[in-house]
């Protein structure tokens, strides 16, 4: 789960850490009414949307006063703001945040993160701050510092000062470094984070360094324990899809292929999407229905599939287990009567009560292809998208 900047900040200054706050507002009268209890020169106003790369798109803009301000709010509110991240289709501003302006004197990168290859929470820094850091990792590896931290101990702050000694910081900045980087941490295991990503970590004209940008993501797992933070929840941020899949208890993530997938078992699931990439498609989208699939799960994941107009053929992998084929068949046809199913239908079934689960889709009268392998249905389901 994603927050905006303005509700990262928030919860970091919660922990101590040092940010140039503001106040995000929804429409033009609240934007100048911000600005002026702001009482300052110069404001930033910053698109609110869960993407990155805002200023590239047009996203973060500079006003010199109230009527600026005011000019902006009335351009960005309600745009749609394309980004890097947000792919060609962009996302619509329904909030902004009014912040003042910075006299930045240098800019620095800071982040915390999952390293799945080391199984550790990893710091991540560099002294190239306000720009793209998967860029500068790609092109210039050498300038990403980086520290493992022990899940046991914590960030060290030994490993807080060796970052700053990397980054060069003269020792006033050095030590707020350190303990800002200390308090991230701990803000990062306080609140079950996935990424907290401050770029830029500015030094202002008086030295400080304060956090100018925040993004937070958080495990979906972990939500239960952390209810203020999962009330942040934006769903106009959010796919619909997904969202009606959280509904039903479906792991769904809509892609960019034409060939829809229902299938139970993560792996299962990654192995079907493979597959279909290897003879030359591309899945829709990834659909787990989990070990407790029932006929209404089915019908809801064949829904889901179906909300996407550019799926032209379904493909159904189920190895029963916990979950038994025959209940998935009676899914099956129920969803298919439901929605008046018209895509070719492509289903392999394997594992406890098969035979069964067959007999039920052979009975139906559908126009199910059948297949005995992943590999057959694969093909088939390629095959029958044209």
């Amino acid at each position: 789960m994603n927050v905006h900047e303005y509700q990262a900040k928030e919860i970091l200054s919660r922990y101590g850490v040092p940010i140039l706050g503001g106040e995000a507002v929804s429409s033009v009268e609240d934007a100048v009414e911000a600005a002026k209890r702001l009482n300052v020169e110069k404001f930033v106003v910053k698109a609110q949307i869960y993407a990155g790369g805002r200023g590239k798109g047009g996203g973060v803009k500079l006003a010199h006063s109230i009527k600026e301000v005011e000019e902006i709010a009335a351009n960005m509110l309600g745009m749609n703001l394309v980004t890097h991240q947000t792919g060609p289709e962009g996302r619509r501003v329904d909030k902004i945040l009014i912040t003042e302006a910075a006299d930045i004197q240098r800019e620095l990168y800071l982040g915390l993160t999952l390293d799945r290859a080391a199984s550790r929470i990893g710091v991540i820094a560099c002294a190239e701050g306000g720009v793209e850091i998967e860029k500068i990792a790609e092109e210039n590896p050498d300038a990403i510092i980086e520290e493992l931290i022990d899940p046991v101990a914590g960030l060290m702050p030994f490993q807080a000062n060796r970052i700053a000694y990397a980054l060069e910081l003269p020792p006033e900045q050095a030590r707020q470094f350190v303990n800002i980087a200390l308090k991230i941490a701990t803000a990062f295991i306080a609140t079950d984070a996935s990424l907290i990503e401050i770029n830029p970590l500015a030094a202002v004209n008086n030295g400080e360094l304060l956090a100018l940008d925040a993004k937070m993501s958080f495990d979906d797992n972990a939500l239960f324990r952390q209810k203020e933070i999962a009330e942040m929840r934006d769903p106009a941020e959010e796919d619909p899809r997904e969202l009606e899949a959280k509904r039903h208890e479906l792991s769904y993530v809509s892609l960019d292929g034409n060939i829809g997938c229902m299938v139970n078992g993560a792996g299962l699931a990654m192995a079907t999407m493979d597959i279909i990439q290897h003879y030359g498609a591309k899945p829709a989208n990834f659909l787990d229905v989990g070990g407790r699939a029932n006929a209404e799960r089915v019908a809801a994941a064949f829904n889901l599939i179906l909300s996407d107009e550019n799926v032209k053929a379904i493909l159904v992998n189920i190895f029963g287990g916990i979950v038994h084929c025959d209940l998935i068949a009676e899914g099956i046809l129920s969803a298919a009567a439901q929605t008046n199913l018209q895509l070719p239908l492509i289903v392999r079934l394997e594992g406890t009560n098969v035979e069964e689960g067959r007999a039920l889709l052979e009975r139906s009268g559908l126009d199910i292809i059948a297949a005995n392998s992943l590999d057959e249905a694969a093909q088939k389901a390629v095959a029958a998208r044209a």
